[in-house]
């Protein structure tokens, strides 16, 4: 597929508003249908898109955390399921038709990363003092805790799910077993901390963006580096892959959103930004990206808003 086939530059941004305070973090359902956004106001907002539609999207409040959510994700295989993480302790599950939370687990630190195994069936949550705690979705339980002795930024897994990674404050990524969490390998990835981690759609390779202000692309079978994009002069904060696993957008305190082609490396449209970016990502089925940051009014409020990009018209 050539580069050309999507005309970035013709495409426009859309604004939602509907937080008191700014968004923390974006993320899609797996049909693409809904997004939610997860803000410092303790709540998280459920906002139905229709890809090609017009006019005002709906949202409904899902209200109940005590602190910031920090972060959100849905269940890979459920539309309508949905898991946060806050400052208060907690994490919580929520089904996203009604509003209501279904399952609520009390950890013991700050969380500030969730994310599920690919089928469904456990949530991996970290916290603020290093520690990861794996839970089985149907009990809601802990089934795991492991805490580090270094910095651990970003959680995944792989595609199978029977690999684990944890971007880490020394500049590595750990490569863990699931469900044994032995560690497997160490990447020296970065010559500062690494911030986030984004796995390829396709399973190919996984992408790390760092302190160093250098987004790292990793053949996943080899565990080599085979790229790096240059555009961002400030610490990576965020990174998505694209549905179809051809681009890849990347964040920081620039005031644009980089979107480069993962195979030549080549830049090939930037989307401008008013402030530092927390989350962008992708849409599972459109080349639509949502994204949201430190937005702040002419009276230095938060604004409260994310964007998507990718819209016909705006």
């Amino acid at each position: 597929m050539e580069e050309t086939t999507i005309p970035f530059k013709n495409l426009h941004s859309r604004e939602y508003q509907g937080h008191k305070k700014k968004v923390h973090s974006v993320a899609w359902n797996c049909a693409g249908t809904k997004l939610a956004s997860g803000s410092v106001d303790q709540t998280a907002r459920i906002w139905q898109i229709e890809p090609h539609g017009h006019g005002k999207a709906k949202d409904i409040e899902l209200k109940g955390h005590t602190d910031s959510v920090d972060q959100l994700c849905w269940d890979p295989k459920h539309a309508d399921l949905i898991a946060t993480a806050s400052g208060d302790k907690t994490v919580r599950l929520w089904d996203a038709r009604s509003g209501k939370c279904s399952q609520q687990a009390e950890l013991s630190g700050e969380n500030i990363n969730i994310t599920y195994k690919p089928d469904g069936t456990h949530v991996a949550v970290g916290n603020r003092d290093d520690e990861l705690t794996i839970l089985d979705v149907r009990k809601f339980k802990p089934i795991h805790k492991r805490k580090f002795n270094y910095e651990v930024n970003e959680i995944a897994w792989n595609t199978t799910g029977d690999m684990f990674f944890l971007t880490t404050g020394n500049g590595t990524v750990e490569v863990l077993a699931y469900p044994s969490l032995r560690a497997v390998n160490t990447l020296m990835a970065h010559t500062a901390g690494c911030y986030c981690i984004a796995i390829d759609p396709l399973g190919r390779y996984f992408a790390v963006g760092s302190a160093d202000s250098l987004v790292s692309l990793w053949d996943i079978k080899e565990m080599l580096c085979v790229r790096t994009f240059t555009k961002l002069e400030w610490p990576v904060r965020t990174i998505s892959f694209n549905h179809t696993g051809e681009y890849i957008a990347s964040a920081s305190e620039d005031l644009f959103i980089d979107i480069s082609n993962v195979q030549t490396g080549r830049t090939i449209h930037q989307i401008p930004c008013r402030a530092a970016m927390n989350s962008v990502e992708w849409n599972p089925k459109h080349n639509l990206l949502a994204y949201a940051g430190d937005d702040k009014n002419k009276y230095q409020a938060d604004e409260g808003i994310f964007r998507i990009f990718g819209f016909d018209s705006a």
